[in-house]
């Protein structure tokens, strides 16, 4: 088999130009897009002609005119409103070169459309109406771009022959542009005047701007730096292990920084495991090297514990390695990030527990102002702290893209909530240890005769948790039991005192209930939580805590009508009467559990007998039987 040719897979990598167009509404993008396909004599004649009958139907009064934005507005809805809505991607080339393009939208409640086009982009094209100059649209998403990693901008200031094709007019917004992209970050802009229709300076030269002597569109795309962020240090994730038979063992992935050859010494990270590259091994034979952007199967000359997710670098210069990060996150989800909530985290081919511990601010993309912020809504930037609940691999974003981006996944829906960039890992993080103590869990649980569990009572405020519970606790000191009891209202008298009622504020109050309840089971007791509890995620965090079997969550399932008759505190009619806010089954929702472990029906059973069934559950589990 013949050996790849390094040379030239290097050079086609550097031909491929990904960039993406952004900027306001009816700034003229998907125009200037359809312009420049046409311009690169990528529409074929069936297209073409498919665009003239299209164009006159929607153009009645210039038969003649093509509507060069059909070509890349794809939806029935684009096309009906005249808009952009979701990312339309489109490939072409030209003799010198070949470009993937993403067409973004420009409405604002599409931002994190735009983010996902500008997440593999290599530069932006910009698009500025004439006659409007910059609108805080143009300043989010030039934001968004230099977030994304994006440093070389083109801004086409758009519609220029209705402003005369003043020369004035467009230095101004030039001028003010570079001034915000100094702010950004974006180290490369060139600029240049355009009437994406008539095709001035998107593929020609323009004959109404004889004053703009620079580069046209395609001309400035054409020479445009394709070189990625993607660090000079050897970096590849593991996407998997390839083992067609028991002869062969490599380790597959795409490199993502640096170089690797036949015999250097690499690291297995996180666990630092050494080893030597063998073989670099593809479809097309074996290298003696190979570079940031390959497909390789990597080889080593003895057996490490190695799997998806781990990263394979350079011995010499390995990654940093934390489970505690500051970065910025773009919130995509429609649901509210909120501190302390638990969600997945992929990074390369890594995914992990996360949550975010703090936001430290919220950014105003328009202006970059720093607010401050409890949580994070849809198309939101925030600068946060994350915690993972185990260390990786990783680099800032800025360099390397691969190891520094990651999403945010909700674990409930598997949807992609959010995405964001590392900057740097917390100092605590490297500075805090786990400390090892020689008593555990299991001696401390064998020296009261018992084993550890925890007993989470869930249910509406008034649904009898803490009766129940109370039963509970009170029969099970009597067979000889060491227990403990949580009462959601007690701790709020002292250690949750400062927390409200808010949907942050329940998170965190979960979120330490769950801690406290760990530490006691780790302490050998029996511990019974009596929390409302009403989001499934932050039990479903609570039962993460926990080993196998030690978590049993108890739903006490009492109607809302029931719970309100009792009202034992008065609370249900004073959250009627508006002077209580977000309260649980009135203006705040409650997520009664899907599979938890006992579902005690209150309706025409006292709660002595439910307690019973409490009692039964557990000792069943722990071996015993009541005496």
């Amino acid at each position: 088999m013949a050996a790849l040719d390094l040379t030239s897979t290097v050079s086609a990598d550097t031909r491929l130009l990904r960039f993406i167009t952004c900027g306001s509404v009816d700034d003229g993008k998907s125009t200037l897009l359809g312009r420049l396909l046409y311009d690169a004599g990528m529409v074929p004649e069936d297209q073409l002609a498919a665009l003239a009958r299209d164009s006159r139907k929607l153009h009645a009064e210039a038969p003649e005119a093509l509507d060069f934005a059909l070509l890349t507005d794809g939806l029935d809805a684009e096309r009906q409103q005249g808009i952009t809505i979701d990312v339309a991607y489109r490939y072409f080339h030209t003799p010198r070169r070949s470009f993937i393009v993403a067409d973004c939208p420009g409405h604002e409640q599409y931002t994190r459309n735009m983010a996902t086009g500008a997440s593999n982009a290599q530069l932006a094209v910009v698009l500025v109406d004439a006659r409007k100059g910059l609108l805080p649209q143009t300043r989010r998403h030039s934001y968004i771009c230099a977030l994304m990693g994006i440093r070389q901008v083109v801004v086409a200031v758009n519609k220029m022959d209705l402003v005369d094709c003043r020369e004035d007019v467009y230095a101004a917004i030039a001028h003010e542009y570079r001034e915000l992209a100094t702010q950004l970050g974006i180290t490369r802009v060139h600029c240049l005047p355009v009437v994406a229709p008539g095709g001035d300076n998107v593929g020609q030269h323009s004959m109404r701007m004889p004053w703009y002597q620079g580069p046209t569109l395609l001309e400035l795309l054409e020479s445009a730096d394709t070189a990625a962020t993607q660090g000079e240090d050897f970096r590849m994730p593991v996407q998997w292990v390839n083992r067609p038979d028991a002869s062969f063992r490599g380790y597959a992935g795409t490199v993502c920084g640096g170089r690797i050859a036949v015999g250097t010494e690499i690291v297995v990270q996180p666990a630092m495991r050494r080893a030597r590259v063998e073989r670099i091994v593809t479809a097309d034979g074996d290298l003696t090297e190979a570079v940031a952007g390959q497909a390789v199967t990597l080889t080593l000359d003895r057996e490490i514990d190695a799997s998806r997710g781990d990263v394979i670098a350079d011995a010499a210069c390995p990654a940093p390695v934390a489970d505690q990060f500051a970065a910025h996150v773009l919130w995509m989800g429609d649901e509210p990030l909120l501190p302390h909530r638990a969600y997945w985290l992929k990074i390369g081919s890594h995914t992990v527990n996360a949550r975010v511990s703090s936001i430290k601010h919220k950014v105003d993309v328009n202006t970059q102002a720093e607010l401050a912020a409890r949580r994070l809504d849809l198309n939101e930037v925030g600068y946060c702290n994350l915690e993972l609940d185990h260390a990786i691999a990783f680099e800032s974003y800025e360099a390397n893209r691969t190891l520094g981006g990651f999403i945010l996944i909700d674990r409930t829906t598997n949807a992609t909530v959010g995405c964001g960039m590392l900057d740097f890992a917390l100092r605590r993080a490297s500075n805090v240890h786990w400390q090892h103590t020689d008593l555990d869990k299991e001696v401390r649980s064998a020296s009261k005769g018992q084993r550890a569990r925890c007993l989470w009572f869930t249910g509406l405020s008034g649904a009898g948790k803490s009766t129940i519970a109370n039963l509970v606790e009170r029969r099970l000191h009597s067979l000889g039991y060491h227990t403990y009891m949580l009462d959601g209202d007690n701790l709020r008298h002292g250690l949750n005192k400062d927390l409200g009622f808010t949907a942050e504020a329940r998170v965190e109050n979960v979120r330490r209930v769950a801690e406290v309840a760990n530490l006691m089971v780790d302490a050998g007791l029996i511990v019974l939580v009596c929390v409302i509890s009403p989001f499934q995620s932050e039990r479903r965090f609570a039962r993460g805590l926990f080993d196998e079997g030690e978590f049993l969550e108890v739903f006490v399932d009492t109607t809302l009508e029931e719970c309100e008759r009792r009202d034992p505190k008065g609370l249900y009619r004073k959250a009627r009467a508006g002077e209580i806010f977000n309260f649980t089954g009135i203006d705040s929702p409650y997520e009664a559990p899907e599979q938890a472990e006992l579902h005690l029906l209150t309706a025409g059973l006292r709660a002595e007998q439910l307690a019973e069934q409490v009692v039964e559950q557990l000792l069943a589990g722990l071996g015993h039987t009541p005496r």
